[in-house]
């Protein structure tokens, strides 16, 4: 059987997705980036870069089926512009290369940020959404990205679109917005909280559920991969049942944290270095991102979990491997 390549496999979502395939007894390549290495895992490695298609099309090459997992997730960037080049023109590299490679199939990761969110109840799939909707460059540059594996999927390309939510788990390396969350609370950095809410999931649910979009899944389809859908409040009384710390109690107006997030970001474009509080997440934060994965369950047979035992995976991998 051909190599699967995973796009990605250095950071967390991608590192999941390519332990899962080794586990299956798969053998997987990943496109790693100068001075980059996969910790913890045996597998081939090519190294390159997504915004080179020379380099993006020597990965592809050979494998049966490719994961492109790889993206810049960050809520601040000193310049965006690079988002969109590793982002958007990243896909359409690593879609061009699959076509003149004739992969088998390309399971495209794109995020829950994309995705519609209705004034009361759950996005999904079919809930409209607009470019205009998206804060800051990283929604904007993984819904354009999203249209570009569209479209390839439309001119012939099998292409399957997975969005997660907020995965939560062992092995967050950098760590993830979402991760940064749990770490900043294990640092006792969270002393309150504003009325938000998210999606969250465990990491091993959302590989699992890449594997059964590979295997099951419709060409040109998207698959909402979460779990549950939980306020900030509510996921901080789980962490802290799962770290034994208490969870902050004081919960502050929209309009105070909009305050501190724009002189945090305003700071941060003086000095080059990333703000505590990134004004784009606060924005982002305006909006419960309540989901429903109902469509990934009924055509894939994705079954996730509740998160505790993710919680509890991150914390000890967090304090075990000296991050707090």
């Amino acid at each position: 059987m051909k190599p699967a390549l995973v796009t990605g496999a250095t950071g967390f979502v991608g590192w999941h997705v390519a332990r899962c395939l080794l586990e299956r007894g798969r053998r997987v390549r990943a496109l790693v980036r100068p001075g980059s290495q996969v910790r913890e895992l045996e597998l081939e490695t090519v190294t390159g870069d997504l915004r080179d298609p020379a380099s993006v099309e020597r990965a592809v090459s050979g494998c049966g089926v490719v994961f492109h997992v790889a993206a810049d997730y960050r809520l601040w960037a000193p310049d965006p512009a690079e988002m969109f080049r590793s982002n958007v023109e990243g896909a359409r590299n690593v879609l061009q290369a699959a076509r003149a490679c004739g992969v088998e199939r390309v399971v495209y990761t794109s995020t829950v940020g994309v995705v519609g969110i209705p004034a009361n109840g759950l996005g999904d799939e079919e809930t409209p959404v607009r470019f205009r909707d998206m804060v800051g460059p990283y929604k904007r540059s993984k819904f354009l990205a999203e249209v570009v594996a569209t479209e390839a999927g439309r001119s012939g390309l099998p292409v399957v679109i997975v969005n997660p939510t907020a995965p939560i788990g062992d092995h967050d390396f950098k760590p993830t917005p979402t991760g940064r969350i749990v770490l900043d609370f294990l640092r006792r950095a969270m002393p309150a909280f504003i009325d938000t809410g998210l999606n969250f999931v465990d990491v091993r649910d959302v590989a699992e559920g890449h594997l059964l979009a590979l295997e099951r899944g419709r060409d040109g389809e998207r698959y909402i991969l979460g779990s549950e859908n939980l306020t900030l409040e509510q996921f901080f009384g789980r962490l802290s049942a799962v770290s034994g710390l208490p969870a902050p109690r004081r919960r502050i107006p929209y309009a105070a944290a909009y305050a501190a997030a724009l002189l945090s970001t305003g700071w941060a474009r003086l000095t080059g270095r990333p703000p505590r509080a990134p004004l784009d997440g606060v924005r982002m934060a305006r909006k419960k991102m309540f989901v429903s994965s109902a469509r990934a369950m009924r055509e894939l047979g994705y079954d996730p979990g509740p998160i505790d035992d993710a919680l509890r995976r991150a914390v000890e991998w967090f304090r075990s491997h000296g991050y707090c």
